[in-house]
Parts: C-alpha cells; structure tokens; sequence
C-alpha cells in the first residue's frame, strides 16, 4: 500500500490531485503539504495536512517519517510568469527543492517519485506542430530552463541510483476549481470565469495564439495513469509528453460564444506574448500513447460546456 506526500497541495493541480488520489488509495494514505496558503475545507476534512516547504529539509524529514512516506509527488514550482518577475527564487523553489525531495527519496529508499515537467522546456526553435517526444529543448524562461534540467535530473536518479522517477509535460491546464497561480496559459481559465460574471474578457495573448491544452480530469487521468504504469514498460522516465486538445484564443472565444452569444474579447498582450510564442502548437505525445495507454476525454467544445456549467452554478450561488 501505497503512503503518498504531495508537496505542493494548495496549487491548481495538487489541489485536486489530493482529492483524487484519496478516492484511489484512502484519505489517511495521502498527506497534503502545504506551504503557507491555508488549505481548503476539502483538503482538511478529506486526510492529513501538514505545513512543508520543498526547501525545508527538516520539515521534509519529520513529515515523511511520521506517515511512512514511500511516495512523493513534487507539486511545487514557480511557475513561468512569476518565474520571469523573480528568476531566482524559481531557481531556488524549482531546482533545489527537487534535489531535496530526490535526495529524501533516495536516502529512505522509496518506491517512487513523480516529478511533473511542462511543454515550457520547448523554445522557439524546437518544432511548433506535433512537437517530437524527443526535441531540442531550448526554453527562454527560467521556468523552462528549471524543468529541463529536472527531467535530466530525475533521468540522471533513475539511471545512476536506480530508483523510479517519472514525471510528463503538463500542456496549460484548465479548471474551474483552484485558479492557476503565475502561468503564461491562465488565460485559457480566466476567460470563462470572465465570461460568466462580466460577458466580456481582455487577454493577454493576442487571439492567433495557439498552445497544446488540457481540461483537469484529464490532467488527473494522465497523473494517475502514469503512476501505476509497469516501470518496465516505460521508454522514458521524467519527460513524457502529453496531449489532449490545440486551440488558439479566438477559437476559445467562438466555443464560449455557442452558449453566451454576447460574450466579447478584447486583446491586450503583455510580456507573456513572447513566452506563448516560443511553446508549441502541438505535442506529439505517441510515447505516452503506446507506453501506458494515454487518452484523454475532453475536447475544447465538451470541456467549455462543463467549465459554464460549474462556474456558473458558482456565480448563482454567489462564490465568485
């Protein structure tokens, strides 16, 4: 049986990833870690809480120790846009706390690691259509750079030390439960939120914008899909690119439009511009496919009309 730590809980992934891996294998057998943000009611009334920081190796320790931790989901990162404000601390969260969390997992011997990447470790002169699995891998973010070197890190464990590392390129990914926190792609999630309290929304990307994108349920899906593959059948290890959808702004726009006809978009493209145009338009991710059978469920019309449908219950009930 598996004990599982995800360090960064209160993030839009972590969040929600707790609550579906405590479905899978028991509230009690997942620890949500938690920096500073105050947890959700859900979070705490569903399994453990406790405070832990990446960079905190103490804190690390006790927590692992105390639930027989064999597992550890790294969740926390300074993401692209914040990453280009402070590229320091991206740094520092990025990449030395990784190497806190490997060296803990390598110490106590555990069973796994999971260290999730993102199509920002592509560049603008890697492939924009159907971007290979393998590619050149020259990012101009710190965020990006962060994330290659934590695919060849977690590479470097696996081979060197023979643990299991894994990790996938997350494309940006949308909900309607927790708000993303710094990413180049928290358009594709503010529009709708927009669109349904205001019917309008000025991006910050222009409306040709293309970028590989991926509905919540399905980034859950690939997250826990990858977890229980058989290791042996894996071709590769931290850097598995996953697809589920490409669109750009307007299309998006079009989408929403099918069920708030008087929904308009105005465009206003700040210094995130650039980091959008350097990503993919798409990601062929055929390694994932034949690997551990990846596939995702939503396409862009199946996931707007279930993100109205949530935020706008929400926006009755008066949450947002």
């Amino acid at each position: 049986m598996k004990n599982i730590l995800v360090v960064g809980s209160a993030g839009q992934i972590g969040s929600e990833l707790v609550l579906t891996l405590r479905e899978i294998y028991g509230g009690d057998k997942v620890v949500a870690g938690i920096r500073k943000t105050k947890p959700s009611k859900k979070l705490t009334e569903t399994g453990p809480c406790e405070v832990v920081d990446a960079l905190d190796t103490k804190a690390l320790v006790e927590v692992v120790d105390k639930y027989k931790i064999d597992v550890i989901i790294n969740m926390a990162a300074i993401l692209s846009g914040t990453g280009e404000k402070n590229p320091m601390l991206a740094w520092d969260v990025n990449m030395n706390g990784l190497i806190n969390i490997l060296e803990l997992a390598r110490e106590r011997k555990m069973k796994q690691v999971l260290v999730p990447s993102s199509i920002a470790v592509f560049g603008p002169t890697t492939p924009v259509d159907d971007t290979p699995q393998e590619t050149i891998l020259k990012p101009t973010t710190i965020y990006g750079v962060t994330k290659v070197a934590g695919e060849l890190l977690g590479d470097y464990y696996v081979k060197r030390y023979g643990m299991d590392v894994r990790g996938l390129r997350y494309p940006g990914i949308i909900s309607h439960e927790t708000l993303p926190g710094g990413g180049t792609t928290d358009y594709a999630v503010a529009i709708y939120y927009e669109a349904i309290k205001n019917k309008k929304y000025t991006c910050f990307v222009n409306e040709n914008t293309r970028l590989p994108m991926m509905y919540m349920p399905d980034c859950l899906k690939a997250t826990v899909d990858l977890m229980e593959a058989d290791f042996s059948k894996l071709n590769y290890h931290c850097d598995y690119n996953v697809g589920a959808m490409s669109f750009t702004v307007a299309e998006m726009a079009e989408s929403i439009k099918k069920h708030i006809p008087e929904f308009e978009i105005d465009y206003e493209p700040d210094f995130r511009q650039a980091i959008a145009d350097s990503w993919p338009n798409s990601v062929d991710d055929s390694a994932a496919r034949n690997d551990w059978g990846w596939k995702p469920d939503f396409d862009l019309d199946a996931m707007t009309a279930d993100m109205l449908k949530a935020i706008g219950e929400k926006h009755a009930k008066g949450l947002i």
